[in-house]
């Protein structure tokens, strides 16, 4: 058994809006030469992925949004069909193909779960995945299909593995969270700013399921302007809580990486020692919980040259088990990509010391967050992580 798979195909690169869309797949790309560079990832490593079918996206989306995609993206859907199915908007504008593009991302995800479920790997990681906005019939927030929703009910018919999902995006993970609302067998944790600022809106501390699945959804919506240590202490206690209280089979988790401080769509304040911190504390619950079963996906990240690659590195350094990830990045990759990026990019794997102005609510800010941790928790503050 392979400590790690990394599913990645240049086709990801496919999945494009437009030339100035904030989402931009190059950062997978940019990641994976990062590793590269690094010695910390070979050919052997990596898993092309399949393209999900039919049948499988079907899971969860309805057919005739399925059928909708596939017009647009031959430009045989009216503009007031498109509409209708969310297509065609500022945030998801139509492109050539885009079913076909959309289909090979939930693939990936659907290819690192079969690698980690059927043992070939402990974990797995789909860069390309992470789409947690999309809906049954209707696409939000730069997603059209929601890999992760397919994947959690593709694990549940194939595999039977009651399934939590973990979400560290800045933005709630709304679309993963309402396909399971009333589902006991999973059970859905997001850490995000609060909707107050931010879209979508949604993951307040009071939804918390329906029916059968009433006390399986968590939602902590943090404030504004938070920092490590009140990020990392809500994503630690509620992630070894919510996984003591449900004992999960396998751990899914969604890694936006637009909590940094240089996001440009957020308003958070972490920096990428958070995004070296949040993959050990998973790592060690999919130990403790779930033989190590551990399939994690990517998500936000919009400023795609200074943060989305030394972020999402982390995650391939955790699940390797490998020491790299400290000290000077490599001078080749800084090379490679210096004439294509608009930004300077960073020289080490750190942030540097006082690299944004010190945030004048800072204790109010953690004290805000410790309470809504409380609230959050409520339902199972007894069981000690």
């Amino acid at each position: 058994m392979k400590k790690a798979a990394f599913i990645y195909s240049d086709d990801f690169l496919s999945y494009k809006f437009s030339e100035k869309h904030p989402f931009n797949q190059l950062r997978v790309q940019l990641t994976l030469d990062l590793l590269k560079k690094s010695d910390a990832l070979s050919e052997e490593d990596m898993i092309p992925p399949r393209m999900a079918t039919d049948e499988e996206l079907s899971l969860i989306h309805d057919v005739n949004y399925i059928e909708a995609v596939k017009l647009a993206g031959k430009g045989l859907l009216s503009k007031e069909k498109a509409s209708s199915y969310g297509l065609g908007t500022e945030d998801v504008p139509i492109f050539p193909n885009m079913h076909e593009a959309s289909a090979l991302l939930v693939g990936g995800t659907l290819t690192a779960v079969d690698e980690v479920m059927q043992g070939r790997a402990e974990h797995a990681l789909n860069l390309g995945g992470g789409l947690h906005h999309g809906f049954r019939g209707k696409a939000s927030g730069f997603c059209i299909y929601n890999d992760s929703s397919v994947a959690i009910k593709y694990m549940q018919k194939k595999y039977n593995a009651r399934v939590l999902y973990v979400d560290t995006d800045a933005h709630h993970g709304d679309g993963v969270q309402w396909s399971f609302y009333e589902d006991p067998d999973v059970c859905t944790l997001s850490i995000h700013e609060t909707g107050r600022y931010l879209f979508p809106g949604t993951g307040n501390v009071n939804e918390r399921g329906q029916g059968d699945g009433y006390g399986y959804s968590f939602n902590i919506p943090v404030d504004a302007f938070t920092e490590d240590e009140s990020f990392l202490e809500v994503y630690e206690q509620s992630l070894r809580k919510v996984a003591a209280f449900f004992k999960p089979d396998v751990i899914i988790t969604q890694n936006g990486v637009d909590a940094h401080h240089y996001d440009p769509l957020t308003h958070l304040s972490t920096s990428i020692n958070v995004y070296k911190e949040i993959p050990k504390i998973a790592h060690k619950v999919a130990h403790q919980y779930c033989n190590g079963k551990w399939i994690a996906v990517g998500g936000g990240g919009y400023d795609i040259w200074r943060v989305v690659p030394r972020a999402w590195g982390h995650l391939w350094l955790e699940m390797t088990e490998n020491i790299a990830g400290t000290g000077p990045l490599p001078t080749e990759w800084i090379n490679s990509w210096t004439d294509q990026s608009p930004v300077t990019l960073p020289s080490m794997w750190e942030d540097p010391e006082g690299f944004y102005p010190p945030i004048p609510r800072k204790n109010e800010i953690t004290e805000k967050n410790k309470q809504v941790l409380e609230k959050a928790l409520y339902p199972i503050r007894h069981i000690e992580g």
